[in-house]
């Protein structure tokens, strides 16, 4: 018997045959392959309770797995251009009730040439079946387009409307269109109809910036904008409202991490300028900053002097030293963003209320971080944060 626990299963289709683009549902966009967005999301969602993968492909089927997707395999018949997306669902309900007894009670079936797609849109779509008593439910966004179609008579006419009337947007009947993200179902009408779409039919309104499919080479362009745009704006929501200072680690974060020893023993480092701007920017806009670094170095103490930053060496303790420094100027530890790179930035990285890391951090410094920079150290980590900052807090205004 189903529980409430396992009553609703996901299921995404991903055959690795595609004639428009050669190994589409697993080619990088955004920086993951494209199956993982939809996996992500699936498994994110609080309405679902499994995320099935059915492939023929077995890259699609390792990716799957990476993301923390089941996968079951599809038979070569049910996987050819003429095969319908009912009957690899209706594959897989068999395969896992014949496997395992299992029979959910809903089904959520997404397309992971959506990439989009939100966790909330899929609660919301399975939502919107449970709420109006609906048996099968889909995504859809406002459309508000002029149709017209061409008669054998060479006349062109209005499908969705008059010709010799053109109303207003507020005026019109509001009209829908199918997102091709997300469908639910419930599985014992959907069984007895092998159709997406039977019974009583509800609606689940989308944001319609996250309606993008991909089917030519430019889908994939505009998605890669889309989801960059987004990941930005997620990385904002999870600054602090209020933001008292900005702490850095020196090493592996205004570095990449190496060091250039000379034939005398002498060390050089490679810095980025675009970080050199980005950290100009945060400091003519107020806001108070210092490095605290292990290293005792005088590159350590040039690079600050030229970027006009406090920088405080030779620290082994550095919490201490953070929670001094904060302490001397009123600052509250909550309010304190840090960014570090390893395993000795840990103490503060876990102290301070938005831990940063950069992209090619240690796994535990990538663990203990709120946000993590989408470019590694010394390679525009930095400029990355001023330009989030500055476009979160405002960029020439101080932090009061």
């Amino acid at each position: 018997m189903t529980t409430r626990s396992n009553r609703t299963l996901a299921i995404i289709p991903a055959r690795g045959g595609s004639k428009g683009i050669p190994r589409k549902n697993v080619l990088p966009v955004g920086g993951k392959p494209m199956i993982g967005w939809t996996i992500e999301a699936a498994r994110a969602a609080r309405a679902v309770d499994r995320v099935v993968v059915s492939t023929d492909d077995t890259e699609i089927a390792e990716v799957a797995r990476r993301f923390g997707a089941e996968v079951v395999d599809r038979p070569a018949e049910l996987a050819g251009d003429g095969a319908s997306s009912e009957s690899a669902l209706l594959h897989v309900l068999d395969h896992l009730k014949e496997s395992e007894g299992y029979e959910p009670e809903v089904l959520a079936f997404l397309q992971c040439t959506s990439p989009l797609t939100a966790a909330e849109d899929i609660d919301g779509t399975i939502g919107a079946l449970e709420r109006e008593g609906a048996d099968t439910a889909l995504a859809v966004v406002p459309f508000h387009y002029f149709l017209w179609k061409q008669e054998a008579s060479g006349d062109c006419v209005g499908i969705n409307h008059d010709k010799k009337f053109r109303p207003l947007r507020q005026e019109r009947e509001p009209q829908f269109l199918e997102s091709g993200a997300v469908y639910v179902m419930k599985v014992a009408g959907f069984r007895e109809a092998k159709h997406r779409f039977f019974g009583k039919t509800a609606l689940y309104e989308m944001p319609a910036e996250r309606r993008w499919e991909i089917d030519d080479p430019v889908d994939l362009e505009v998605a890669e904008v889309l989801l960059r745009a987004r990941a930005k704006e997620e990385k904002r929501a999870l600054l602090p409202e209020k933001l008292d200072a900005l702490i850095f680690d020196f090493d592996g974060v205004f570095t990449d991490n190496g060091v250039i020893v000379l034939g005398e023993g002498q060390e050089a480092v490679v810095c980025s300028r675009g970080d050199g701007m980005g950290l100009e920017i945060l400091r003519k806009s107020g806001w108070p900053m210092v490095v605290i670094s292990k290293e005792t170095h005088p590159i350590v103490s040039a690079r600050c002097a030229k970027l006009k930053i406090e920088c405080i060496q030779g620290i082994e303790d550095k919490i201490t030293t953070l929670r001094r420094w904060l302490d001397e100027r009123g600052f509250a530890l909550e309010r304190t963003l840090y960014v570090g790179n390893d395993v000795n930035d840990l103490s503060c990285l876990t102290a301070v209320g938005c831990p940063v890391a950069v992209a090619d951090a240690h796994p535990e410094a990538l663990r203990a971080s709120r946000i993590i920079l989408e470019s590694p150290g010394g390679r525009g980590a930095l400029r990355e944060l001023a330009d989030l900052i500055a476009a979160h807090y405002g960029a020439y205004h101080t932090h009061a």
